[in-house]
C-alpha cells in the first residue's frame, strides 16, 4: 500500500495540482490545500485503481482531476470502517471520518471530467499526527 499521487489546489471544486511532496498539518490537512482547515474532511483519499478504471470506461482523466489529495495503490477505501487510522510516510497519522460524500450540485471537476467518482469512491480523514509525505511513501493501516 502506498502513495502514487499528492494533489492540491487554491480554490474547492477544481482540479487539484500534482505535486512531489507535501506537509501534512495536525488538526488542519494538506499545506496549501483549499480543503485544508478545522473540519472533518481535512484530507481525501482515492484509490489509483478506481482511477484508472474511470479511465478504461473513456474519460481522459488521471490523478488530482477528482480533486483528491492523495491517491493510492492497494488500498480500496471505502471498505475500511470511519475511525480507522493510516500511517502516512514516517510520521503522519490520519484518522477516516467520512466515507464518500454528498455533492449538491455538478462542480467544475464533473464537467470537465465527464464524471466524478469521488461521492462514491472517495474517503475523507483528518490529520492526528503532523508529517511530511512523499510519492511513493508507504501506507500502514493502524487498527
Amino acid at each position: 500500500m502506498e502513495i502514487v499521487s499528492i494533489a492540491v489546489s487554491k480554490k474547492k471544486g477544481t482540479r487539484k495540482t500534482i505535486i512531489e511532496e507535501s506537509l501534512l498539518i495536525k488538526d488542519h490537512g494538506l499545506e496549501g490545500d483549499a480543503h485544508a482547515g478545522p473540519w472533518h474532511r481535512q484530507v481525501s483519499f482515492l484509490s489509483s485503481e478506481n482511477i484508472e478504471k474511470t479511465r478504461q470506461q473513456g474519460l481522459d482523466v488521471t490523478f488530482g482531476d477528482f480533486a483528491e489529495n492523495i491517491a493510492t495503490k492497494g488500498i480500496d477505501w471505502k471498505t475500511l470502517p470511519v475511525g480507522t487510522k493510516v500511517k502516512l510516510g514516517e510520521s503522519a497519522i490520519v484518522e477516516i471520518t467520512q466515507i464518500g460524500k454528498e455533492c449538491h450540485k455538478k462542480c467544475a471537476i464533473y464537467y470537465q471530467a465527464g464524471d466524478c467518482i469521488m461521492p462514491k469512491e472517495g474517503v475523507f480523514g483528518k490529520v492526528l499526527e503532523e508529517g511530511r509525505i512523499v510519492n511513493g511513501d508507504k501506507i500502514t493501516l493502524i487498527n
